[in-house]
């Protein structure tokens, strides 16, 4: 079965096919390591990983590219502010970000470059764009991208010449001095000369001590690591403009390639109905999730539940309704494997019943309807008729799509977990917080509390279980 993806580019739904015939290559923009990954950033990831896996389900083979940022602006402004060099900062942000990657269950990718790795490899995309005359250096030893020499600048995000100006114009930095030496706003940077500012984070370049642009770090990985011309490029929709727009440019003018053939772009996860931030209180990690009371596994059911195009609102609420979800997927899970006899690790080969899920999933990544589906044959099945054959069909069909979709089911599911009350739950929640603040006194009064009560909490390294007495 071929997997359709929308297309930013077209705007149309195509059929997701590898330019040799062998082996899907796609480019993932990954995190910039300052500070730990939000649920917002990892909506995208997780999207990304759905796609991979679906691929991989389809019998296709991958090479999946995902760089770290851990130079510009941000990674500099922080790391002088802890007091750390700019490695030793980088370096802990990115092994938080793989750790929680990890607990989300998502495949690492094949190559993870970073940027500061790749300097040289940027430099020579920078000379190559000047000699082709795309490019020019200013007194202050920057370099910029001459946007009116590439005649299809904006194609992506579909703007006007007037918008894209505009657009270039708020996206520069307001302090940056050196915004007054280019030749138009809509030109970006490539390399950016030293500042006092940067420290001791500054490179040699024919140009002058500094340190590349962020645009540019992708196209050079990009084309180090796929070639001039590949499959798929993946991102958030924020990054079109003027990220992707800027990597299409630079990448066209210093190759002789097309650059990316198909570009798939997440849409934005809301919190509560609104936008995520700081402020509001409502920008939450992985770590903040599981602080009260949800597994990384709830989490990923949320990010994946609604469709990628769509905006996603996500609450606390949705994280219980996805608890009950994995639950009920577990439930029947077990009580396939009690029909079919089956003890061992299940591959998940084929659909098998779930094939309308598998067809539903193929036709733009369409997660929530795969569920729909596959929940109901869950309540269509009735495992007690079925032969042991037909159970081991199903139970390896479930798996199929479970490994599609990229979820892990919990080791076992007490019966009694059914029907807790909102307050025995509500309880469970405050004790397992208290629990994860080590505020052990609150969690061992409310511990005692749900057990005078008839509920006894088994806990784990990721949640915890509310069993009846």
């Amino acid at each position: 079965m071929s997997l359709t993806l929308f297309e930013t580019l077209s705007r149309t739904q195509r059929v997701v096919a590898p330019l040799d015939g062998q082996t899907l290559r796609f480019y993932c923009c990954g995190p910039t390591v300052y500070g730990p990954a939000h649920i917002g950033n990892f909506r995208t990831f997780v999207a990304q990983d759905v796609f991979r896996r679906v691929v991989e389900q389809g019998g296709l083979a991958t090479l999946h590219v995902r760089n770290l940022t851990d130079v510009d602006d941000k990674t500099i402004r922080d790391s002088q502010k802890a007091g750390q060099s700019l490695t030793d900062f980088t370096q802990y942000w990115t092994a938080k970000f793989h750790a929680d990657c990890a607990a989300l269950n998502l495949l690492p990718p094949h190559v993870e470059p970073s940027a500061v790795a790749h300097i040289p490899h940027q430099i020579r995309m920078i000379e190559t764009l000047i000699e082709r005359g795309h490019a020019y250096a200013t007194p202050d030893g920057s370099v910029y991208f001459k946007v009116s020499s590439f005649a299809d600048y904006g194609r992506l995000s579909h703007l006007e010449d007037r918008e894209l100006k505009l657009g270039a114009s708020t996206a520069a930095s307001a302090t940056d001095s050196d915004e007054y030496t280019k030749d138009s706003l809509a030109d970006f940077a490539l390399w950016k000369g030293r500042k006092p500012e940067d420290g001791p984070n500054y490179w040699p370049s024919p140009w002058g001590e500094g340190r590349p642009g962020w645009h540019l770090e992708c196209s050079a990985m990009s084309l180090e690591y796929l070639g001039e011309d590949f499959d798929v490029h993946g991102g958030g929709v924020d990054l079109i403009f003027p990220h992707h727009e800027n990597e299409i440019a630079q990448s066209c003018c210093a190759t002789h390639g097309k650059f990316a053939r198909h570009w798939f772009h997440v849409t934005h996860l809301l919190v509560d109905g609104g936008k995520m931030s700081k402020s509001l209180g409502n920008l939450y990690t992985l770590e903040d999730l599981q602080k009260r009371g949800y597994s990384p596994a709830e989490v990923r059911y949320v990010l994946i539940s609604g469709h990628y195009r769509t905006p996603l609102n996500f609450t606390l609420h949705s994280l219980d309704s996805a608890r009950q979800a994995i639950q009920k997927l577990a439930k029947f899970e077990r009580v396939l494997r009690v029909a079919s006899e089956v003890t061992a690790e299940v591959q998940g080969k084929a659909p098998g019943p779930f094939e309308a899920a598998w067809t539903t999933l193929n036709d733009d990544l369409n997660v929530p309807g795969a569920l729909g589906d596959i929940f109901g044959v869950i309540n269509k099945i009735k495992p007690a008729g079925l032969t042991k054959d037909e159970a081991g069909a199903a139970l390896d069909g479930l798996h199929f799509l479970l490994q599609a979709l990229g979820l892990k089911l919990p080791a076992a599911v007490e019966e009694s977990e059914v029907d807790v009350p909102a307050e025995i739950a509500e309880k469970a929640k405050k004790r397992w917080l208290a629990k994860q603040n080590k505020d052990w006194a609150t969690a061992d009064v409310l511990r005692k509390e749900l057990e005078a009560e008839g509920w006894i909490i088994k806990d784990s390294k990721d949640g915890y279980q509310i069993i009846k007495k």
